[in-house]
């Protein structure tokens, strides 16, 4: 009881920590993907992430379809080594989700951030989401770079119902935050915002539309 009160208390602070980073990242805490992984996720694995999908045989279900709350194992590459983990916050299709993690995009010339709702598009020709695109905050785009993965580590039950009692509080830490920022840091306009977002929202789109060989033409 007294460590999941602590890390419920942990993912307030991230939570906190997010909402008052206008870019949705934060340096901070400098974070690693795992502990950051382990305690969005209630997922009890420990060591380099690229071990987590063998350490989550015979003690966590895995697959290969996205599930909310679910941990993206990433393999081992030569410029990521160690692997990488990453919590799913949402399910957009069969194919795109978007995930929540930390030290991925060098933002402001530093690693560690936390990053929150990232798009990440299956690539695989199976659909089997063993190959992925990942958006990189620092370019605005997905890239040209494909990741292999291992598949997902879902939550057993426990952990899935102390991740709703958590993710009820990280919401009210959210709100409590946006708050604070509204008073403090007023930033752009409501139509400057809105601005941008339809921007993003244009260019992902666009991309998906490649990934998936289809002309963004036909769609209109």
């Amino acid at each position: 009881m007294h460590i999941r009160l602590r890390t419920v208390i942990g993912s307030i602070a991230a939570a906190l920590l997010v909402s008052i980073s206008p870019t949705g990242a934060t340096a901070d805490s400098y974070w690693q993907c795992v502990p950051f992984a382990r305690l969005m996720s209630g997922i009890q694995i420990f060591g380099d992430a690229h071990t987590w999908w063998r350490q989550a045989a015979g003690r966590y279900q895995t697959g290969f379809a996205p599930k909310a709350g679910a941990v993206l194992c990433f393999k081992p590459t030569g410029r990521m080594r160690l692997g990488h983990v990453a919590v799913v916050s949402q399910v957009l299709t069969d194919r795109i989700i978007q995930i929540t993690h930390a030290n991925w995009s060098i933002i402001e010339g530093a690693r560690g951030h936390v990053e929150q709702n990232v798009t990440v598009i299956d690539v695989s020709p199976a659909g089997d989401w063993s190959e992925v695109k990942v958006w990189y905050d620092p370019s605005r785009d997905l890239g040209t770079t494909t990741y292999p993965t291992y598949g997902f580590i879902y939550q057993d039950d426990a952990a899935s119902k102390f991740a709703v009692a958590q993710n009820v509080a990280v919401a009210m830490a959210q709100n409590a935050a946006n708050e604070v920022v509204a008073a403090v840091r007023p930033g752009a306009s409501p139509l400057q915002m809105l601005g941008q977002v339809a921007d993003s929202t244009d260019r992902i789109a666009a991309l998906i539309a490649q990934a998936s060989g289809q002309n963004p033409a036909e769609k209109r």
